[in-house]
């Protein structure tokens, strides 16, 4: 093939390049609809496509506020047929969500059956529920019917439905809103009505007014739920200002005396979108895995209010402690991110402060009012016409009459007749002209007005009729001139907004059911970490652990010797005195340190259970030592292989269940030996029964690691070691059990990592010094 062919070629990539530029259009298509028609809500009413469709859907069924309710089923039935099409479910989802008053600050829906609650239970079907419009519903739909906003035909253009609602207050704060599109989210927590409407009307006196001084009127959010918001007011003000931040919302509790000493704790709110249930749970379960020692038990006695009863396991625990640590490990205190991503315009997705929204807001009730009030100025010139008309038929009724009366066509000969302009009346500054009559000498009457004397009933035709036409057209030529000096003056305008919102305050503030705020304001009380001593009860024990690892806890100091039920099959291993504020170290043969608190153990009474349960150690790994924890000691740890060093006791302590790693081991190599540090020097013996004494300053101290070499084998490994003081000499148990010492030990003194040399006579066969 030529070179010319060559060029000609087509290759993959050509190929492709339609493909992705496909697939880039039709994603950036859905993203743009997802973010537009689903997602975000738009800034001038604070709604999405599908609550704004389900409002006007029920405003056409004529469920208002005081007339009956419909059923659900109709509802989301006509919302779905008319303007979403989408799955009824989602519509019925989305409606039940602006009827749940636990959700919702200012609930849009009424509804009426099982729609849900704060437990988390889902509402009951749509065709057992029925719903109408609340006060606050109609207060956004106020004003449709007057040309307020503009209509766009529905998905099948067989209906129009409203791009916007003209809301009477900003709907986008007080409910808040949330939701993920595609590559953005929202989520807006509610306010205070009132408040906002006190910030608007500043906004109103001051344009240029600060974000800051906005605070002064919302202070934060007022949740559904109320609960305590202990946000420093500087991170409030910094999330208002540019639109991202986060809010720390805490339940509400107070303590309830029982007498004799004995208190309880009772929380009668909840954090926003907690689930009850599931907080109930949740401190149940810690109260189960003994993460907060000192709560014994939690219960749920809410009916219509909310009622949690949270009893301390004794009456000397510090309930400010107490909800510190239940504030960390559960739902009682959450974080609300504000994230106030919104459509300024229905259009532009925009991350906007709250005098940006406030002010988007204002905007459009300016525009909504001008709409209104051009609407009403219609309204009037059309009535003022008829009026005119029917004036004219009252100062000209026996010409009128004959018309009708003789004339084969009425209207025509109406509109012809010359009957003069008397009747127009001016008022002090504005001179109403009226329409153009139809006559080609300009007296005649309109088709209008022809058509409304040809209507008129023939009861009108009395004196006082005629009376009641001359005062109603009075008061509509002085409420038009009115209008039209509010059209041309942007402070008659903002005058007239700022009277409308006052009165929007009025019906929805402090006197309005639920109006008043609900979320109150306090400084963050965080308690320090408490050291587990000292928030479990102080009580003697006795730790017994069994040789197949089940341990228990005896009340009190029993007797060591005391002969103790076990297991078919199993025994004691250890047992030893101990407190429930005692912390307790496991040294497993996988090298690790495992830490269980004293006050955790399962009682005396059965035969305990298996440690394994309790930390997570592997079924392959056995229990090295147990033992109490103290502080300020060294251990001496070391391996079969015969490596080891000294670790300070504070660095063995384990947090988690998973355990801590200080020994570090490979292969068929285990963890032997873990041995509390007293004395000068260390002695170490070999399967092999060579013993070997060396200063104890030659081992490394550190807290992690493989360690180093104690003692040098040929064959075997490690069996024991220990640490003594020489001038008291090394002492072990012979097989008859008594106690002996040797003092002189000289010949087994030498370097670390020395092969040593035999035990001395009647050293224990199994090679242990104690």
């Amino acid at each position: 093939m030529d070179d010319g062919d060559n060029d000609n070629k087509i290759t993959p990539r050509d190929l492709a390049e339609p493909l992705r530029r496909a697939i880039g259009d039709r994603y950036l298509t859905y993203a743009l609809s997802t973010i537009m028609h689903r997602a975000l809500p738009d800034a001038r009413d604070g709604l999405k496509p599908v609550h704004r469709r389900i409002l006007f859907a029920m405003r056409e069924l004529r469920l208002t506020s005081t007339g009956g309710y419909r059923k659900s089923a109709k509802i989301s039935g006509d919302v779905m047929g008319n303007y979403h099409p989408h799955g009824d479910a989602a519509i019925y989802d989305a409606m039940a969500r602006l009827a749940q008053d636990f959700n919702v600050r200012y609930p849009l829906v009424d509804g009426q059956g099982n729609f849900g609650n704060i437990d988390g239970d889902n509402p009951a079907a749509s065709r057992y529920t029925e719903a109408r419009l609340t006060v606050v519903s109609e207060a956004l739909l106020q004003g449709l019917n007057e040309n307020a906003v503009d209509f766009r035909d529905n998905y099948d253009g067989t209906l129009t439905e409203p791009v916007v609602l003209p809301a009477t207050f900003p709907n986008l704060l007080a409910n808040g809103s949330s939701g993920i599109a595609v590559g953005m989210a929202t989520n807006i927590p509610p306010h205070n009505i009132a408040e906002l409407v006190d910030a608007c009307l500043h906004l109103i006196r001051t344009p240029d007014a600060r974000d800051d001084t906005l605070l002064q009127y919302v202070p934060g959010p007022d949740f559904p739920t109320g609960g305590v918001l202990v946000e420093p007011s500087e991170n409030i003000a910094q999330a208002y200002r540019t639109g991202r931040g986060s809010f720390r919302l805490r339940c509400r509790w107070h303590i309830e005396d029982l007498g004799r000493g004995q208190w309880q704790v009772i929380v009668t709110e909840i954090p926003y979108q907690v689930q009850k249930s599931k907080l109930v749970e949740r401190i149940a379960e810690l109260i189960q895995t003994k993460k907060i020692p000192i709560l014994a038990d939690v219960r749920d006695e809410s009916a219509d209010d909310i009622r949690m009863v949270l009893e301390p396991r004794s009456k000397n625990v510090d309930a400010d402690v107490l909800m510190g640590m239940l504030f960390r490990s559960s739902d009682l205190e959450v974080r609300f991110s504000l994230n106030m991503n919104v459509l300024i315009d229905g259009l532009t997705p925009k991350v906007c402060s709250m005098k940006e929204v406030l002010r988007a807001f204002l905007d459009f009730r300016r525009e909504v009012l001008i709409r209104r009030s051009q609407h009403r100025m219609e309204k009037i010139d059309h009535r003022l016409e008829v009026l005119e008309g029917l004036i004219v038929a009252f100062l000209n009724l026996d010409r009128v009459i004959d018309i009708i009366r003789y004339d084969d066509d009425p209207k025509p000969a109406l509109m012809r007749e010359d009957w003069g302009r008397t009747f127009v009346r001016a008022t002090d500054q504005h001179d109403y002209v009226s329409p153009p009559a139809a006559s080609d000498d300009g007296l005649g009457l309109t088709e209008i007005q022809a058509e409304a004397i040809l209507n008129m009933r023939l009861r009108s035709l009395r004196r006082l009729e005629e009376m009641e036409l001359v005062r109603e057209r009075d008061t509509l030529m002085e409420e038009r001139a009115g209008l039209e000096d509010l059209l041309e003056d942007d402070g008659l305008q903002w005058a007239q907004i700022s009277d409308q919102l006052r009165a929007t305050k009025k019906a929805f503030g402090k006197d309005y059911e639920g109006g008043a705020r609900r979320t109150t304001f306090a400084e963050a009380t965080d308690t320090p970490d408490v050291p587990l001593e000292a928030m479990i009860e102080r009580e003697p024990i006795t730790v017994v652990c069994s040789q197949m690892g089940w341990i228990r806890a005896m009340t009190g100091h029993i007797d060591l010797t005391r002969e103790l039920k076990f297991k078919d099959g199993d025994g004691p291993r250890f047992i030893f005195h101990a407190e429930t504020t005692d912390r307790l170290l496991v040294f497993g043969s996988n090298g690790r340190f495992y830490t269980v608190s004293g006050a955790n153990l399962p009682g005396g009474r059965g035969m305990g259970e298996p440690l394994r349960l309790m930390v997570d150690l592997p079924n392959e790994a056995e229990i090295v030592d147990l033992f109490i924890h103290k502080p300020d000691n060294k251990l001496l740890v070391a391996s079969t292989a015969g490596d080891g060093f000294v670790v300070p006791e504070a660095e063995v302590l384990a947090q988690t269940r998973s355990g801590k790693q200080v020994l570090n081991v490979r292969g068929e190599t285990r963890a032997l030996v873990c041995k509390p540090v007293s004395g000068d020097h260390v002695a170490v013996v070999g399967e092999n029964r060579k013993v070997l004494v060396f200063p104890l300053d030659e081992l490394p101290e550190m807290a992690r690691g493989k360690g180093v070499r104690l003692q040098k084998f040929k064959d075997g490994g490690l069996s024991d070691a220990t640490t003594f003081t020489l001038a008291e000499g090394l002492s072990w148990r012979d097989p008859a059990g008594r106690t002996r010492t040797e003092s002189d030990l000289g010949e087994w003194i030498g370097k670390r990592a020395g092969s040593g040399r035999m035990a001395p006579r009647g050293f224990p066969r199994d090679n242990r010094f104690n």
